[in-house]
């Protein structure tokens, strides 16, 4: 989780000094001598991820020029900071806040499960059925490829919404998650995080930020503001926001970030299309090696 930049680059230790002080949380020992219960509490994993992107970032900047950014859930908030629309210090202490509420949030009833090879109308039909059959929330999380979506709410709608998924051949994969993210379930996180985010130093955006909760672009500061208020209990669109990337001239997509999971996201949203790259740089070498096409 960005050791290795770190240690190579004073800046990049001092950012994560900087999550540190501002989260409360040891996320050095956490991250590079810790256990996996520890690195996967969203508390935890929330600043140090963020830490870890906009130090890739920070490393790659001077070789691109990019036409947009966007980032997935908790990666629009590195996406806002890269993009100037929020200094990086003030974006670690709404991560941090985030993950924090989240975990508060969470309890017993709320859960996620990965909705893989069913169609969207099918993963629908599943979610209407299965609210229906329980009385209880549950909705489409994650719209992140046309084979792949997340379904978010109460446990027993999720569980009932996973046996369903056998009707049509698919298969339902349990999250190992602490709640019903992004779903109304995180409402009163939510409005907790939107005083902050009321509060915070918003500028315009070097570049467009496409925003999860549209799937569009966005260069006005109170608008990103709003989108990103909603972002806790709303969809991510992540289908309309690789489309809109491309529709908006990207043909080159970079994922900074420890595991490179949204590059595979990129060739099964531009199905049929051909011209285009996807690349993950994912540690301090990748990033020196790092050329643009």
């Amino acid at each position: 989780m960005g050791r290795d930049l770190a240690e190579a680059d004073a800046d990049s230790m001092e950012l994560w000094k900087t999550a540190e002080k501002v989260s409360g949380l040891k996320l050095r020992d956490i991250y590079w001598d810790g256990d996996d219960a520890s690195m996967a509490d969203t508390r935890n994993l929330q600043p140090a991820m963020t830490v870890t992107t906009l130090n890739l970032w920070r490393t790659v900047a001077r070789k691109i020029s990019p036409m947009g950014m966007a980032g997935h859930s908790l990666g629009e908030y590195a996406a806002l900071a890269a993009a100037g629309a929020l200094p990086a210090p003030q974006v670690l202490e709404l991560v941090s806040l985030r993950g924090r509420l989240m975990a508060e949030a969470g309890g017993s009833d709320g859960a996620m499960a990965a909705i893989l090879k069913v169609s969207l109308a099918d993963v629908e039909s599943i979610v209407a059925r299965a609210a229906e059959a329980t009385g209880g929330t549950l909705l489409v999380a994650n719209y992140n490829t046309p084979g792949q979506y997340v379904i978010s709410g109460r446990k027993d709608a999720v569980d009932q919404a996973a046996g369903l998924c056998k009707e049509v051949k698919g298969r339902a994969i349990p999250l190992a998650v602490s709640g019903a993210f992004h779903s109304p379930m995180m409402a009163e996180a939510a409005a907790e995080l939107a005083k902050v985010l009321e509060k915070a130093d918003w500028r315009a955006p070097s570049v467009p930020v496409y925003c999860n909760v549209s799937g569009a672009a966005e260069a006005d500061p109170m608008a990103l503001r709003g989108l990103l208020s909603r972002q806790m209990t709303s969809s991510v669109r992540w289908i309309d926001t690789v489309g809109a990337l491309y529709a908006g001239g990207a043909r080159h997509f970079v994922e900074l970030g420890p595991k490179g999971v949204l590059t595979k996201m990129v060739k099964p949203n531009l199905e049929g299309k051909d011209d285009f790259t996807a690349v993950s740089v994912a540690s301090l070498e990748a990033a020196q090696a790092y050329q643009p096409c």
